[in-house]
């Protein structure tokens, strides 16, 4: 059984500790039915059928299309992604995506794009994805190189590679980032719009991961993209890009938090019921040892994660450092409270359908996806020395009155 009792926690509401709790009964009777690891893109399009018809892709859009909330409530996002990873990683791909492949059009999109394509989103009805890494630019955005050159008055026309791309070969729409010119650098990309069956658009190739997701390098060839379907404005795409990710950030923790309580829990009952020497294998003290550091590791990583979720719905325009926090200590810790289950569980804890094997092979791309470690401690580190920087201009503009 996993724990639940952080939901005790000040940081949720009565509408947070419902939601979870009916998402979690939701999941129980429903999910393990509707998975297949061997035909992932079926599985991934009845997960987001039943989604959608179950009511639970509403937090994702807001109120006014058929959502739950008025805007993003990035608690409800968390609690989310956390209790369907418990349940199975899959789940928490298929909502995960649902959000991130429309929280631009959310954020920054027209009302004609938000009608047109948020409701079929919140209703299960259309599967989303977001196109923003590329072969030689993934962590370092401001180096892509898919073009966006003006065709005519009303549009743009689309050429390069994105790779890595969630829901590739299955989704109905891609926000897609590319080079649109107005300036050097990340001031100079734009965003769109692009239907999955726009002329120009083809999947590439899919690819193989040790967790199977639908994943897939995307390539447009004069892919012709109406400016209407443009999301914010001439060169903001890396604005849309960075501030769709400061709200699903957190979330990435989430999951994390969701595979590593589900590894404490198959961790508890196998210590409490498999025999060693004669006894329990919890009794040994190297057990408890390694069952104190991976809940003491969990709750670490559940503050982090509900602290940025929280200070983001309290109003704050930014949680970049709380997110990467977040995110960082989050996927890091779930992969270390994993790894010690594989290792108590022994030679089960590698063997094909056991839980804890395929919670090992789950984690280890939420260490990498939408800003691996090494660059959530760079954001982290700038983020505290704009705040000194900030604090010594206030000093100054105090001690010169």
């Amino acid at each position: 059984m996993i724990d639940a009792s952080f939901l005790s926690w000040p940081f949720f509401e009565d509408r947070h500790r419902q939601f979870a709790a009916d998402l979690n009964a939701w999941a129980s009777r429903e999910v393990e039915l509707l998975v297949d690891h061997h035909d992932v893109d079926a599985s991934c399009r009845r997960l987001v059928r039943r989604l959608g018809e179950g009511g639970w892709l509403k937090a994702v859009v807001p109120q006014a299309y058929g959502g739950l909330t008025p805007a993003f409530d990035v608690r409800t996002l968390c609690l989310a992604r956390e209790t369907l990873a418990a349940h199975e990683g899959l789940a928490d791909f298929a909502f995960a995506m649902q959000g991130l492949g429309t929280g631009p059009i959310t954020l920054f999109g027209t009302d004609a794009l938000k009608e047109q394509y948020l409701p079929p989103v919140a209703r299960g009805d259309a599967i989303a994805a977001f196109a923003l890494s590329e072969p030689e630019a993934g962590s370092d955005v401001a180096a892509m190189s898919t073009i966006a050159i003006p065709d005519g008055p009303d549009h743009v026309r689309l050429d390069g590679l994105k790779t890595w791309i969630s829901n590739g070969g299955i989704a109905d729409h891609y926000v897609v980032f590319a080079r649109s010119g107005e300036a050097p650098g990340a001031k100079g990309l734009s965003a769109y719009v692009v239907d999955a069956q726009t002329p120009g658009l083809s999947i590439e190739n899919r690819i193989d991961v040790i967790a199977p997701h639908p994943l897939a390098t995307l390539r447009f060839e004069g892919c012709r993209v109406p400016l209407a379907k443009r999301i914010g404005g001439p060169g903001e795409g890396f604005k849309v890009a960075m501030a769709t990710l400061d709200v699903f950030r957190s979330t990435v923790g989430a999951a994390a938090l969701g595979l590593a309580r589900r590894a404490l829990a198959e961790t508890l009952q196998h210590a409490s019921s498999r025999k060693l020497f004669g006894a329990p294998l919890g009794d040994l003290q190297m057990t408890q040892a390694a069952l104190a550091d991976m809940a003491t590791g969990v709750d670490s990583a559940a503050l982090l994660v509900f602290r940025a979720a929280w200070t983001k719905d309290q109003g704050a325009p930014r949680v970049t450092r709380e997110a990467a926090m977040a995110k960082m200590y989050a996927t890091e810790t779930a992969q270390s409270v994993i790894d010690k289950a594989v290792q108590i569980f022994g030679g089960l804890g590698v063997t094909k359908g056991v839980k804890v094997e395929e919670l090992y092979r789950e984690i280890r791309a939420l260490r990498i996806y939408e800003g691996a470690t090494e660059v959530q401690k760079i954001v982290i580190a700038r983020e505290l020395l704009k705040m000194l920087e900030a604090q010594r201009a206030r000093d100054l503009a105090a001690s010169d009155r």
